[in-house]
């Protein structure tokens, strides 16, 4: 029989994949009796406990291993394709111009004011930057896409995604706390949960505490956030691209390009599948019971990815390696909450 026949493979990644779906089905049965809880963060949580628990522990690190890193990373890319079909341009572009500038602003300088303080901490360029996507764009999706871009090995986005989701799990219990003492309108509310929490999940289960008018302008402006994903992996693609020449030219050993050769690419595929998907809602093209089954597999895929990067972070390894990663991510969570409390005052008088 072949080596690359399927039975080898499904037979190699079948254990993890088997596990990470039970994960994922556990997960959304207890969001459905919690439901102020995230599927996706408790995907993380069950991954975080599989790989801290001595009955697990030794099956997600042995056995179920390859299937958890293949759906850490092709199920997590496969749901950031399908994220696209959650944005509308006539909605985002209907927030009006100086909406759109204070967002962008907030996602630039909460992106350039993280990965400043990453690297004033000594943390590795990689990791400052995967952290500085996730908390400025929309968490764990942005970081698959800008690991794939820089050819950022698959490990190394374990610990930035356990943060900016744990991140943005503390903004659902914190935000809604803040907001009468603030003063804040339901309207203010949702613009600022909306430009300053991480993922659409965790959007949606912060902003809806203030009613549903907070929660409409909530997932208008975080899906703003997330057309940003594409133009800022573009640039980083570029970038990239510029390395790969001057090491070339310098006669330099290129380890972010291919064995033969090759150019990274400057956006990769999903992402331009993320962009036509896009277009496709954008356009009216996908009817409304077909975006209603693509959010579910959406959610289903992005619950899979993170039980499944979770499942490779060691409590104890943490403590001793990410203890600066940790104050960074604060850090970035004070650093986009004022940003986005700033823009949503602005936007919304």
């Amino acid at each position: 029989m072949p080596f690359n026949s399927p039975v080898p493979q499904l037979s190699r990644l079948g254990p993890g994949l088997v596990l990470s779906v039970a994960a994922t089905g556990l997960a959304f049965a207890i969001h459905t009796v919690l439901p102020a809880v995230p599927a996706m963060t408790l995907a993380v949580a069950l991954g975080l406990l599989s790989a801290n628990i001595p009955g697990t522990a030794v099956l997600t690190a042995g056995r179920a291993r390859p299937g958890l890193d293949f759906a850490g990373k092709h199920l997590m890319r496969a749901g950031i394709v399908l994220l696209g079909l959650k944005v509308s341009m006539g909605d985002v572009l209907g927030l009006g111009w100086l909406a759109l500038l204070l967002i962008a602003g907030v996602v630039l300088v909460s992106f350039a004011g993280t990965y400043g303080l990453a690297r004033l901490l000594r943390l590795p360029g990689e990791a400052a930057l995967l952290i500085a996507t996730g908390f400025s764009i929309c968490g764990a999706s942005a970081i698959g896409a800008m690991a794939a871009v820089r050819r950022i090995r698959h490990q190394d986005t374990v610990l930035p995604v356990a943060l900016v989701t744990l991140c943005g799990t503390l903004a659902i219990g914190a935000l809604p706390l803040l907001m009468h003492p603030l003063g804040l309108s339901p309207e203010q509310f949702g613009a600022w949960t909306g430009a300053s929490v991480h993922d659409v999940g965790q959007v949606v289960a912060t902003a809806q505490t203030a009613g549903t008018s907070a929660l409409a302008i909530a997932v208008v402006v975080k899906l703003t956030r997330v057309v940003l994903l594409a133009p800022i992996a573009a640039t980083a693609g570029l970038h990239q691209r510029i390395l790969h020449l001057r090491e070339r030219a310098n006669g330099v050993a290129d380890e972010s390009g291919s064995r033969d050769g090759r150019f990274p690419p400057i956006v990769p595929l999903f992402v331009v599948g993320f962009l036509a998907m896009v277009a496709v809602r954008s356009l009216g093209w996908a009817p409304p019971a077909a975006l209603e089954i693509a959010a579910a597999v959406q959610d289903i895929l992005l619950a899979t990815a993170l039980f499944g990067l979770g499942s490779a972070v060691r409590i104890r390894t943490l403590i001793h390696t990410g203890g600066r990663a940790v104050l960074v991510a604060l850090g970035s969570w004070l650093l986009i909450a004022s940003l986005g409390l700033g823009a949503a005052l602005i936007m919304i008088r």
